[in-house]
């Protein structure tokens, strides 16, 4: 007999047994005993067993069949009973599909004079075209890679004017006798809004560029634009007044919560800074400051006259000071450290972003100018979550 009908045939017989053992225990309500249940459920797993093995037997027929056609003659069918785990292609939409992303290719090699119905849909409301998603994929990870601020704040992807709810007050706890009136207090809430501010930058490409097509042209747009938007974020994160722009983290009033300044930098100004943030936030503190001050900070050694600073030796890890990571910026102020939890600072990013050609601007000189635009604002919600040192300048 086959070995397949043979297991097949014990796998009937064991069912058929199961089934008989639980309508001969089961009581009035159709139940088992925890005794009879477990003997159940080993009748039961004994078919599961069967079912696997019969499974494995029809596979090893399929593979026998396969391996036993002739030397010359290719394999090229799979056995149809074999399971060779495939990972399913997800079916992209939209701007995430392949025919998106080579119709904006093509538009771009053809100074746009090549353009494909199906970027139609990809329109946005200034008249760009909106940036394929693996392109802003990309683009998001150079923001991150040349952004600091960017690793270290949470980020939120927003259609709308974004309100945020802060606690503006806790409620307090009371000792009460047994039996004792509850107090009730009020708790206050206040809400941040994240709006979208508009960021631009705009490059020019030579008609030769465009038509080569050996020039990686796609990769370098992304690193050109990307490294540009990342600069001039990261500037208004740290440092912006929000009059059109983000809120930066050193803003006076809506920044960080600014300390005595210091006339002298010293070690113990910075442990200073470092307990003046409520020890919640310091669990994921860190510090972010101008390159200038980097110099001056390793010099500074603690009351055993060891150095404050320790330099990381692993590779893509940040430096440490007095224990915690430290982000430098070219665009953080030469006057002021910032420590603190800098995930309290967000990010909004209103829809995504988008390229647009520049016609006819610079045709006369045998250039292509291009713009790449995104809405993005950024807010301190919590002040207390960051501590800022200002350093009284030398000569003041």
């Amino acid at each position: 007999m086959n070995k397949v009908l043979e297991m097949i045939e014990k796998r009937n017989k064991a069912w058929n047994t199961a089934k008989n053992f639980v309508e001969e225990k089961q009581d009035k309500d159709g139940l088992l005993s925890e005794e009879d249940a477990k003997v159940y459920n080993e009748l039961e797993q004994k078919v599961r067993d069967y079912s696997v093995q019969i499974e494995r037997l029809k596979e090893m027929e399929e593979m026998d069949k396969e391996l036993s056609k002739p030397i010359n003659q290719a394999i090229t069918e799979k056995p149809q009973n074999v399971k060779i785990e495939t990972e399913k292609k997800e079916e992209k939409k939209g701007r995430a599909r392949d025919e998106y992303k080579k119709a904006m290719l093509s538009a771009f090699r053809s100074n746009f004079r090549n353009v494909n119905n199906i970027l139609q849909e990809g329109i946005d409301t200034d008249g760009g075209y909106l940036v394929p998603d693996e392109y802003d994929d990309r683009l998001v990870t150079t923001l991150k890679e040349e952004n600091i601020i960017r690793k270290l704040a949470y980020e939120i992807s927003t259609s709308g004017k974004h309100k945020i709810n802060i606690a503006a007050t806790d409620p307090a706890a009371a000792w009460i006798e047994e039996g004792g009136e509850l107090t009730f207090g009020e708790s206050k809430f206040k809400q941040i809004n994240l709006d979208a501010h508009k960021l631009h930058v705009a490059i020019k490409i030579t008609e030769e560029l465009l038509y080569d097509n050996a020039f990686n042209l796609e990769n370098y747009v992304m690193e050109a634009f990307g490294k540009a938007l990342a600069n001039a974020e990261e500037d208004a994160f740290l440092n912006g007044d929000g009059n059109n722009k983000p809120t930066g983290i050193f803003h006076k009033t809506k920044g960080g919560n600014l300390l005595k300044e210091v006339t002298a930098l010293k070690a113990d100004d910075l442990a200073k800074l470092v307990y003046a943030l409520k020890r919640p936030y310091r669990k994921n503190a860190s510090f972010i400051l101008n390159d200038k001050l980097i110099a001056e900070i390793r010099t500074l050694k603690d009351n055993n006259g060891t150095y404050i600073w320790q330099p990381s030796y692993q590779d893509g890890e940040p430096d440490r000071l007095l224990g915690y990571k430290v982000y430098t910026s070219a665009y953080a102020p030469e006057d002021k450290i910032a420590f603190g939890d800098f995930s309290y600072y967000n990010i909004g990013d209103r829809g995504t972003r988008s390229f647009q050609e520049l016609k006819e601007l610079f045709a006369g000189n045998g250039m292509v100018g291009f713009v790449a635009k995104e809405r993005v604002d950024g807010k301190l919600i919590l002040q207390e979550a960051v501590q800022i040192l200002p350093i009284k300048a030398t000569g003041k």
